[in-house]
């Protein structure tokens, strides 16, 4: 009898369907009457285990199927959400009550800008960032989806306090989207991954930003591939080496909505693409990326059809194949929901933040967290 249960737990695993532990969920903000939103909109990052992410908040109003259902007549803030003990339990922050609005003027997309601070107008930029500063925290903001102006801020303490708005060039482009997606490769060395417009103004394709000086000065080092009939936007980075990058993008041709890929061997000068890792993702949501402790890449995405689920998939060779889904969770109660971002703890559990809608939740829109430990290679 030992012999065959061995046989079978042998067959089991070698199918890829050993046993993982399940994730845990956790609220990181859910308010009665609420909307909180798209953190792959802002920005997430972590210091052994406090972590730090940033979401929209805005009042919750039913408008219908097509509409994320953020009142538009009512004010729309960026909050920031942060956590001590890995994922578990989480507190919210206001920037704006310290004086950062961590948002460009006009750059609330669904609801009204705040009245009870003032606006930042953006400042001469003229000391260098310190990209390898132990508790730095990066992030860039657009004030427009299409043909975006962007800005920057930076924080040496953990995002408590923030220096900026700075502002991005357009670098010859018609204009720059930016989401927060970087990688550092010294003291003022680093590449930025953000979507500048169309020829047409439209959103949008991805392009390599590249900072020799902290920031003083950017240049347009590359493009992501051509530019698409439809978009390719909102990309997500690893650093696979000190010369490779793997980068996953949201696509839209005609009636496809996937998450497409790039990989560049020499540091982001040029690229090709690669096999898409996502072939349908409902109506379309972005891809969250990390490359985990092990070298493997794991990478995040909502599905944003029925059964509306925060889904992983991950690969042992750097992009180039990928596993199929490991659902984080399907419970969702309709497609508004996903724009993902995920960190690696020091136990090498994820935490992987999104915003969501569950059957016993309410209508309001929350911002989720699950901590999955993937499955071993």
């Amino acid at each position: 009898m030992k012999s065959i249960l061995l046989l079978l737990t042998l067959a089991i695993t070698s199918v890829g369907l050993y046993a993982q532990p399940h994730p845990i969920h956790v609220k990181v903000y859910h308010e009665q009457g609420k909307f909180g939103g798209w953190p792959a909109n802002w920005g997430v990052w972590i210091w052994e285990n406090e972590i730090l992410v940033g979401f929209a908040q805005g009042d919750y109003e039913d408008l219908g199927e097509e509409r994320h259902h953020l009142a538009r007549n009512k004010t729309e803030r960026h909050l920031l959400a942060r956590s001590k003990n890995g994922g578990i339990t989480w507190t919210i922050e206001d920037p704006g009550k310290k004086g950062s609005l961590l948002l460009p003027n006009n750059g609330v997309f669904h609801g009204q800008l705040r009245t009870d601070v003032a606006p930042e107008e953006p400042i001469d930029f003229l000391e260098p960032i310190d990209f390898l500063h132990p508790d730095l925290a990066f992030t860039v903001r657009t004030d427009n989806i299409h043909a975006g102006q962007s800005r920057f801020w930076y924080s040496y303490d953990r995002g408590q306090n923030w220096r900026g708005p700075h502002l991005l060039p357009n670098v010859g482009t018609p204009g720059i989207a930016a989401r927060t997606d970087y990688q550092v490769y010294g003291n003022r060395e680093a590449l930025l991954f953000v979507t500048a417009a169309k020829e047409d103004g439209r959103e949008g394709r991805p392009v390599t930003l590249h900072t020799e000086d902290g920031g003083l000065s950017w240049r347009l080092l590359s493009y992501l591939g051509d530019e698409p009939e439809g978009f390719a936007i909102m990309p997500a980075s690893a650093k696979l080496s000190d010369t490779e990058l793997y980068v996953a993008v949201r696509r839209r041709e005609g009636d496809r909505r996937f998450i497409g890929a790039f990989r560049s061997l020499d540091k982001g000068k040029t690229w090709h693409q690669e096999a898409d890792p996502v072939e349908d993702c409902g109506i379309g949501n972005p891809p969250a990326l990390v490359k985990l402790q092990d070298g493997r890449l794991c990478l995040i995405y909502g599905y944003r059809a029925e059964p509306y689920s925060i889904m992983a998939r991950l690969s042992n060779d750097g992009g180039k194949s990928w596993s199929s889904d490991y659902v984080i969770r399907s419970d969702g109660a309709n497609r508004d929901m996903g724009y993902p971002r995920v960190v690696q703890r020091p136990d090498g559990k994820l935490v992987i933040l999104y915003y969501f809608n569950d059957l016993t939740s309410g209508p309001e829109r929350y911002i989720g967290a699950s901590i999955w430990e993937p499955p071993l290679p």
